[in-house]
């Protein structure tokens, strides 16, 4: 994983936020550091390695927090409980890129690697479905993509634009998308 100093990161975030990804430059991200852009290219810094420093470690930070919903034992109600508290605790973990665009779950992590976010909530919704803890629906990858974005915008929203303390916006909002999906077909119809 290519790390990058604090600076750097900072520069590439606001970048981002003005420019969005097809703005994401090392000029821009040496201006905006204060820095020359030949100070960047001479520490080895380019473009596909920036990228790899943000995207990479989203990615691998992802797998990291889900790892334990997913090798733990319980209903798929449970997992999917700890999975969406999970993504919380990422979000709060890279929630400076998060507020700076809304894209970076659709970026490649890795090089020729596509975005893999929504595979442990498929598994828990269909493991909630099979033991009725859950109610996801006939398109259960549809539900994954809604569960997963219900929960990590509005989390994104509430811890950076209305300063929520975590315990808070992680409450309410797994709460009600949880809720909402704990739903039974007769209760739904």
């Amino acid at each position: 994983m290519v790390q990058i100093d604090v600076e750097v990161r900072e520069a590439a975030i606001a970048v981002l936020r003005e420019h969005g990804w097809s703005g994401l430059t090392l000029e821009r991200v040496a201006e905006a550091s204060g820095r020359a852009r030949s100070t960047l290219w001479r520490q080895g810094l380019t473009l596909e390695l920036l990228l790899e420093a943000l995207l990479g470690r989203l990615a691998d930070d992802f797998q990291v927090a889900l790892f334990p919903a997913l090798t733990t034992e319980g209903t798929g109600r449970e997992r999917l409980r700890r999975g969406l508290e999970a993504l919380c605790g990422l979000i709060d973990e890279h929630l400076p890129l998060l507020l700076a665009t809304d894209e970076a779950f659709h970026q490649e992590p890795h090089p020729g690697q596509p975005p893999d976010y929504l595979r442990p909530f498929i598994t828990f919704l269909r493991e909630g479905a099979a033991d009725g803890t859950l109610a996801p629906g006939d398109d259960v990858v549809e539900t994954a993509d809604a569960v997963f974005n219900a929960t990590a915008w509005p989390y994104v929203h509430l811890r950076g634009r209305h300063n929520w303390p975590a315990e808070r916006a992680r409450r309410v909002v797994v709460g009600l998308v949880l809720d909402g999906a704990a739903h039974t077909r007769e209760e739904s119809t």
